[in-house]
């Protein structure tokens, strides 16, 4: 357990297990649109400033799906000290899906009165690891999804179809087609089921050039649509957070899901 959170780091562990953290998880495309084939390169970091690289957010898990349903190329997969970074080959027109899914557990306890925590995604060695005198043990099923969206020429939606797996958005107003002054349509989901009154939080980028974080919340009607107005062009970051009993695992006592995406809003 020691070298788990070693390996992963103790900000990695408290920003991945809850939601509404000052760190940020994040995905940032060089591009959100781009009118010929031609490859992008795409940002993971954790870190308080939206958009400032901080502590690189694992992406081995990256997963594209493209404008056909199938997945697209993926390249240089590479994890710095303050991002981690891909390449991704947009080749057939229309829209992509960006999505690093990570379920996994979240691990606390205490061990003569000290409070340890850890992270990871073999369950059973996790607890098979813990020491015999542990005391308090509790464990959470976590599961984030990160998601951006990319389009070559004319947006479609085949990739933007909810896996109904977890919290995630159903994009009524496609992610590519969002301008100032207007306002989308997005309805929330959370295994495929309408997921009313949770609260969406909004930050626009750019908060090392400002005093406030200038970010606003909405919350989701009993269909469980949001509807955003944009105030300006720029790019957005969204985050939504929720909890219930329904794990996986016998031995974990709560399932946290976050929904966590990056947005651009073009000028009018």
């Amino acid at each position: 357990m020691r070298s788990l959170i070693k390996h992963l780091g103790l900000a990695t562990l408290l920003a991945t297990a809850m939601p509404a953290q000052a760190h940020k998880l994040w995905l940032l495309p060089s591009h959100t649109a781009v009118s010929e084939p031609q490859w992008i390169t795409v940002d993971a970091s954790i870190s308080n400033e939206i958009f400032g690289f901080e502590r690189a957010y694992p992406v081995d898990g990256v997963e594209v799906t493209g404008p056909d349903g199938k997945p697209a190329a993926v390249d240089h997969v590479t994890q710095m000290h303050t991002r981690s970074v891909f390449d991704v080959e947009l080749e057939q027109e229309g829209s992509y899906r960006i999505a690093v899914a990570k379920p996994g557990y979240f691990l606390m306890y205490e061990v003569d009165g000290e409070r340890k925590r850890g992270r990871g995604n073999d369950v059973d060695k996790m607890l098979a690891e813990l020491p015999k005198n542990a005391s308090n043990v509790k464990l959470m099923e976590v599961h984030n999804r990160l998601e951006t969206f990319v389009t070559l020429g004319a947006p479609n939606k085949t990739a933007l179809e909810p896996t109904g797996k977890g919290l995630e958005l159903e994009m009524l107003t496609h992610p590519n087609d969002l301008y100032a002054g207007e306002t989308s349509r997005w309805r929330l989901l959370v295994d495929g089921k309408p997921a009313p009154e949770l609260k969406v939080e909004l930050v626009p980028g750019g908060t090392r050039y400002r005093d406030s974080q200038e970010d606003w919340s909405v919350t989701s009607d009993k269909k469980g649509v949001v509807e955003i107005t944009w105030p300006s062009a720029g790019r957005y970051f969204l985050e939504i957070g929720t909890s219930d009993n329904k794990t996986v695992h016998k031995k974990a006592e709560q399932r946290r899901l976050q929904y966590l995406g990056t947005f651009e809003v073009l000028p009018m």
